[in-house]
């Protein structure tokens, strides 16, 4: 996630916490945060924190659903997303993610589930 400047705050069971910058690589031409950055940073977010939840030499992370409210725009600074689990099953972990500006306004509120497969599983597909 280097290429758009995600900078990691915090990592803990069921939380994550980062930061990403406004600028040339995640505007959209109207000069204001892109959709799709945030959607990025969100579901980058959800992911990490599903896979530092999980064994990964036993299961993988696959994001099923993701979707946002886009509430504000952005221009300008940083902005940070804290990622909160709302559903740990064993198949399936359910991820708020809300990102705010520098003014700690709601910019984006995004949900996000992964799925979680057993690496057994594949296996028994793939042969």
């Amino acid at each position: 996630m280097e290429q758009l400047g995600i900078e990691y705050l915090e990592v803990k069971n069921g939380f994550v916490h980062a930061r990403m910058p406004v600028n040339e690589k995640t505007r959209q031409p109207m000069g204001i945060l892109h959709g799709g950055s945030s959607l990025a940073l969100a579901e980058t977010l959800g992911s990490l924190g599903s896979a530092f939840i999980v064994d990964l030499e036993k299961n993988d992370v696959r994001g099923s659903h993701m979707s946002a409210n886009h509430l504000r725009a952005a221009k300008a600074g940083w902005v940070y997303a804290k990622a909160v689990i709302i559903h740990r099953g064993r198949n399936t972990h359910v991820w708020n993610i809300d990102i705010l500006d520098e003014a700690e306004q709601l910019v984006s509120t995004c949900r996000l589930t992964n799925f979680i497969i057993p690496k057994e599983s594949k296996k028994r597909i793939s042969e």
